[in-house]
């Protein structure tokens, strides 16, 4: 019993994350501002981090939990490049 409550709660957490993946894409895509685009990168790689996550309890496997780990690095620091980028227009000094 507590398996299928399992079961059912990993896909609904992937549906969910899929949707919110397409929102992500979207403002990243179509956002108006280059701070929309960066805020809609910051939140498709923690989504992305996250559907590995979730993937990776339904498995069993450890190779998605880390490449979740090399994920959420690679992301920040983009993210925070991206941000000294739009702040004073270079990255590196």
């Amino acid at each position: 019993m507590s398996g299928q409550i399992l079961a059912f709660a990993l896909v609904l957490a992937q549906l969910m994350l899929g949707a919110s993946l397409l929102c992500a894409t979207y403002r990243l895509v179509a956002g108006p501002r280059a701070q929309d685009r960066v805020l809609g990168l910051d939140s498709l790689y923690v989504n992305a981090m996250l559907m590995l996550l979730v993937f990776g309890i339904r498995t069993g496997k450890t190779v998605y939990f880390e490449a979740a780990l090399i994920i959420a690095i690679l992301g920040f620091a983009a993210t925070m490049a991206l941000a000294k980028f739009l702040m004073r227009g270079e990255v590196i000094e």
